[in-house]
């Protein structure tokens, strides 16, 4: 372990450091510069900073933690226990499999899922101190700390699933020992490594990751990344782009992000950008909103096309950053101008690891949305119905982002359902929000608001299956057929959703992904898995359910990767959760089954499915270093199911 000392870092420049437009390293309690120049720094005096710790760094603490702990169990566990002799080795086709027990009878809880699983054991050997071993729920849990930069993993995020997933695939080890995929060690694991394994040439320590601060050069000269995450004086005089380069950009924006949450009046915004280029002169009098409107929606459409095209994100990380120097000013402008602000900083997030909190900025939405009280038909009443329209639309956009990060990470909702009042906003197109009649013409194609609110539903949907299949309790208790009922209410609201998508789609940009048929069947797929995996309403699952648990999780699979062959796949964090999750679901369901487990692999094409995953894993980690790890228990998992299959290649 590192034990070089870490110090706690500000989460923004000192005051002296501003003034003098120096780059502050923002170390408490004194930062380096004023230490140097013998001065007080503001650190001092402000007793209202907080400091906070790399991720690595309190990771790294809790893994020490974890290797004393593991220390002391094998230690103890050598004093008390006599040694293990293992069972005779199954054969391929797995003909005494009536011998095991079901892995479907399995409890779904943390203690029957990590009893007999020790990420300190190899096949029974102790590993030594300075080695993890790479686990399923480790990798999942690390990717959701990642992203939201929080401790707290609940029950829809999948943390147990994955735990269970781990203990049932000892069926696939001759003695039923642990499956172990990979270990992470010290600098030296380059030397210990077999290259003649696939497994070993996806090991995270193969492939040199540069820091994300080290990017270069970037698109704008000599203004390097580093400058970029830490505002300082290269950024004062930061122009606006070609009008040409805007305008793209923009038309990315309302094309992917606006049809997602349409939290910015269309109309409005591309007339000011016309107005900023047509009459630079009077840009000195634009008000800090404007501003900072427009360098957002700049930075959201550039990152967001990155998440699908796959290239550095200095450009939207500048814009980012330039729009921040009017985020103060903007919060003056009223309490629905303060919301917007903070919505737009959730897009932003979305698409990259190195944006702001997600879930802190989307808990803070949620609660400014109902100190205004926009969940209540009362703050309608006597408004206009484009104001009113375009409030709701700001409202359910909080929804639908609650329910993303909310579900995705296991956490309780900021917003409840029993607690709205309202119908959602009308899907009528910005040119038309002020006109009441809009929405009783008849259309022979949808509007572009249609597709948001289409993915309203599917959000409200996702919100009954969190709480219905992972937090009711009343349901968990209740009889067998009744548990049946809700699952198969649920799906069916699924196949009614995906039925009844708007068409035909918007043929605005052959990009953006929820504008293809694929990205409907992909969250059909995705939301089904949900439904059918090990669950608090449903622990054990009979074969019917793991046969559709299994079934699901290939589609979603397959669709992602037909986005991806069609350039269309985004590729973020919440879809590395996500695709992360359909591959354990898929894991699961395969190696669950009772009995001929060889036939059911070749039936099935879960071979074939685990190699698309492998694909798209690969295409991940050139963005997010984690998937590598993912790459390893993928790879490890199908080179077990090929020799089960006789299909390794002995070369």
């Amino acid at each position: 372990m590192d034990t070089r000392p870490v110090t706690a870092v500000a989460r923004t420049s000192c005051q002296r450091c501003y003034k003098r437009k120096k780059k502050c390293d923002r170390t408490l309690p004194q930062c380096d510069n004023c230490q140097m120049a013998n001065v007080p720094c503001s650190f001092l005096d402000d007793d209202q900073q907080s400091g906070t710790y790399p991720i690595a760094f309190v990771q790294g603490l809790e893994a020490r933690i974890q290797e004393l702990e593991g220390q002391l169990a094998l230690a103890l566990q050598a004093k008390d226990d006599p040694p293990v002799v293992p069972e005779p080795p199954l054969d391929n086709g797995y003909s005494r499999a009536q011998d095991i027990e079901s892995p479907t009878q399995q409890r779904l809880t943390d203690d029957a899922c990590v009893g007999d699983f020790s990420p300190f054991s190899v096949r029974g050997q102790a590993q030594s101190p300075n080695e993890q071993a790479i686990s399923m729920a480790r990798e999942l849990r690390t990717l959701s700390l990642e992203a939201a930069a929080e401790r707290h993993l609940g029950s829809s995020s999948g943390l147990s699933f994955a735990k269970l997933t781990q203990t049932i695939l000892k069926r696939l080890t001759p003695d039923r020992s642990d499956f172990v995929f990979g270990i992470s060690q010290g600098d030296d694991i380059l030397g210990q490594m077999n290259w003649e394994s696939p497994s070993d040439r996806f090991h995270p320590h193969v492939i040199n990751f540069p820091n994300m601060t080290d990017f270069g050069p970037t698109l704008f000269g000599n203004i390097s990344l580093s400058n970029i995450i830490e505002p300082s004086g290269s950024l004062t005089d930061l122009a606006l782009p070609a009008k040409s380069r805007a305008d793209e950009l923009a038309s990315f924006y309302f094309a992917h992000s606006h049809t997602l949450y349409p939290i910015i009046n269309q109309s409005d915004f591309l007339a000011l950008l016309d107005r900023i280029y047509e009459q630079p002169s009077d840009l000195s009098a634009m008000d800090p909103m404007s501003w900072f409107r427009v360098w957002m929606v700049l930075a959201i459409g550039s990152s967001s096309r990155c998440s699908v095209s796959m290239v550095e994100e200095s450009e939207a990380l500048l814009y980012y950053n330039k729009a921040l120097e009017f985020f103060e000013a903007a919060f003056d402008y009223g309490e629905m101008v303060a919301l917007e602000t903070i919505m737009l900083q959730v897009s932003f997030s979305f698409f990259n690891q190195l944006g702001p909190n997600t879930w802190f900025l989307v808990g803070t939405a949620a609660r400014l949305a109902i100190g205004l009280g926009l969940h209540t038909a009362s703050a309608y009443e006597n408004l206009p119905f484009g104001i009113a329209n375009m409030r709701k639309r700001i409202f359910f956009s909080v929804y639908m982002m609650d329910r993303v990060i909310s579900i995705a990470l296991g956490r309780p909702f900021a917003l409840q359902d029993d607690d709205i009042e309202i119908e959602p906003f009308v899907d009528v197109d910005d040119g038309q929000i002020d006109d009441p009649a809009a929405q009783d013409r008849d259309r022979l194609e949808p509007s572009m608001l249609a597709v948001p609110r289409h993915i309203l539903d599917l959000r409200k949907i996702a919100s009954k299956i969190s709480r219905q299949v992972y937090g009711n309790q009343a349901a968990i208790r209740a009889n067998t057929p009744h548990r049946e009922e809700i699952i198969r209410s649920l799906h069916r609201e699924l196949i009614d959703w995906r039925r009844n998508m708007p068409f035909p789609l918007p043929d605005v940009h052959p990009r953006v992904p929820h504008l293809s048929s694929n990205w409907y069947d992909y969250n059909y797929y995705i939301h089904s898995a949900m439904l059918y995996r090990p669950s608090p309403l449903f622990p054990t699952l009979d074969q019917e359910m793991v046969r559709k648990l299994g079934n699901a999780a290939s589609m979603s699979i397959r669709q992602a990767y037909t986005m991806h062959r069609q350039k269309r796949f985004a590729y973020n964090w919440l879809n590395l959760l996500s695709l992360f999750t359909s591959t354990i679901s898929l894991i699961y369901a395969s190696t669950a089954q009772p009995r001929e487990l060889v036939g059911y692999l070749q039936r099935a094409q879960v071979i074939d499915d685990l190699e698309l995953a492998l694909q798209l894993f690969d295409k991940l980690n050139s963005k997010f270093p984690r998937a590598t790890n993912i790459q390893c228990i993928i790879d490890r998992v199908l080179r077990r199911y090929k020799e089960m299959c006789n299909m390794v290649d002995v070369n």
